[in-house]
């Protein structure tokens, strides 16, 4: 059983990509999410409407593949711990397959064809974190909060909106808050692809 180590996030001038996380450099346990998103991808249906998704932001504490965690105006990371990739790399897997499995008439599309496409999809994950909202021994809850903007290409609207998941782990073990991560970031995407669908057909 992986027990929960926490290191405390150093406030200094250096990137985050080099602070080192406590642990007495023992190998770190690795795991991913996304994987709640992954199916069987579906056909694109008669008049398929192309997205061509644009670059957006990533919360920078949490894009790495450490795991952040929040205690009250404390930061830190899990120690001994970090996903299998950056978390913005998985997320953006986790993103495709999310669109490829769905039924809906949204497809997207490479960047190669980013000029045949219909709309541009904007996402920026706001919040991608642990919150020790129960005290630090409790089990805590995983928050993921992603903005999406639309833009059709013949207009200059942008439509917008805010989607958040948050999802408790089952108790305050590495495996446990994993599994929530997995949970928090299917049930968004789920909503950005239902979004996506409605407001693309609409317009």
């Amino acid at each position: 059983m992986t027990t929960l180590r926490l290191s405390v996030l150093a406030l200094c001038a250096v990137a985050l990509s080099g602070c080192a996380l406590l642990g007495g450099g023992k190998p770190a346990h690795l795991y991913r999410f996304g994987q709640s998103a992954v199916g069987e991808a579906t056909p694109a249906p008669a008049g398929a409407v192309t997205v061509f998704r644009g670059p957006g932001a990533f919360q920078r504490e949490a894009a790495g593949d450490r795991i952040l965690t929040v205690t009250g105006g404390k930061a830190a990371y899990v120690a001994e711990t970090r996903w299998i990739a950056p978390a913005q790399v998985l997320f953006n897997q986790a993103v495709v397959a999310a669109f490829d499995a769905d039924p809906g008439p949204v497809r997207l599309v490479s960047r190669g064809e980013a000029g045949q496409s219909d709309h541009i999809l904007r996402l920026d994950v706001r919040t991608f974190e642990t919150r020790y909202d129960q005290g630090p021994k409790a089990a805590p809850v995983v928050v993921v909060r992603v903005r999406a903007a639309l833009t059709p290409r013949k207009a200059q609207l942008v439509q917008e909106e805010i989607f958040e998941a948050q999802v408790r782990a089952g108790d305050n073990r590495v495996a446990a808050i994993v599994a929530a991560y997995d949970a928090a970031v299917a049930e968004v995407l789920g909503k950005v692809v239902t979004w996506t669908n409605a407001t693309a057909r609409g317009s």
